[in-house]
């Protein structure tokens, strides 16, 4: 780590976690050494994904695993930075899954997601990059995009009926 010291931003009346991320004007040598603080954090707090305003950064960069299947075992696959990430496009189908947080601990809830999507985004070389993706990784996609617009997931929870 490059010495900082992160404290991860908790609870859904944060001002941090409720702020609208500003977009990154440009890739220097600070924001990739955040990048690769983001990245050690991530795994370090056993998530799969992290959002620069869980780490008290309102800048619009995530970093994200994707997961996939290896010989039947659930695996990581790759994973991604993504500086100023936009969803360009969406599946009408949409899945429920339990989502939780490490920003929210203890929370857990079913949230409806589209089940597939179009990200546009700035990789950490400044290239641009398209990808799609689906299932478990379009959601995490979504749910950490939301932390860029602060949004979290407690405010998607679908509600039981009585």
């Amino acid at each position: 780590m490059t010495g900082k010291k992160y404290i991860i931003q908790t609870w859904t009346n944060n001002p941090i976690l409720r702020t609208i991320s500003d977009k990154i004007e440009k890739i220097d040598e600070e924001l990739m050494h955040f990048a690769g603080d983001l990245v050690r954090l991530m795994y370090k707090n056993k998530g799969v994904w992290l959002a620069a305003p869980q780490v008290g950064k309102n800048i619009r960069i995530i970093a994200t695993t994707q997961r996939g299947e290896k010989k039947g075992k659930d695996v990581i696959i790759d994973e991604t930075i993504m500086i100023n990430p936009n969803i360009t496009a969406i599946s009408a189908d949409c899945i429920l899954s339990e989502e939780a947080c490490i920003s929210l601990p203890d929370e857990k809830g079913k949230v409806r997601r589209h089940k597939s999507l179009i990200v546009e985004y700035t990789d950490i070389k400044g290239h641009r990059q398209k990808k799609k993706f689906k299932d478990f990784n379009a959601t995490v996609i979504q749910h950490e995009i939301d932390h860029l617009d602060g949004i979290l997931f407690t405010d998607k929870l679908v509600k039981k009926r009585k």
